[in-house]
């Protein structure tokens, strides 16, 4: 049972990181296709396309400082605590970055038809975003709470 428990912990340090880079992965992609989509539509306004498609990635990053942050001696104490901040931080960066990527997707769609919309276009990607730094902001104060060891 120790060993599983370990297992577990190991497997909450590092899923910040996969789980944010795996919805920054699929965020990125769905604003992606959106933008090439948009590109082909428009004569102009390509680097605005690309700018947004890339908003999804910031999870990645979350997810890496999260990582970092949770990083400590193994132990059999620490190892159900890091698990529960990791997989349940990393689950959430993997979903808005998801649904970050299909905002986007939305507001350059939006914006390929109507280009004086686009500030306002990329606004419900910025709540997404905000959400993603509560989750952030939670895991690294609620790591604070778990011993080094």
């Amino acid at each position: 049972m120790n060993e599983i428990i370990m297992i577990l912990g190991w497997m909450g340090l590092y899923a910040p990181m996969v789980l944010g880079a795996l919805g920054s992965t699929v965020g990125c992609a769905i604003a992606g296709q959106a933008a090439i989509g948009a590109m082909l539509d428009t004569e102009s306004g390509y680097g605005r396309y690309i700018g947004v498609s890339a908003m999804p990635s910031s999870m990645a990053i979350y997810g890496i400082v999260v990582m970092f942050t949770l990083t400590r001696p193994m132990t059999l104490e620490v190892a159900p605590g890091i698990f529960s901040i990791g997989v349940l931080s990393g689950v959430a960066l993997m979903l808005t970055a998801i649904y970050q990527g299909q905002c986007c997707a939305s507001a350059i769609l939006a914006a390929k038809s109507k280009p004086e919309i686009f500030s306002l276009s990329v606004v419900p990607a910025a709540f997404v975003e905000g959400f993603a730094v509560f989750v952030f902001i939670f895991a690294l104060v609620a790591s604070g709470g778990i011993p080094q060891a």
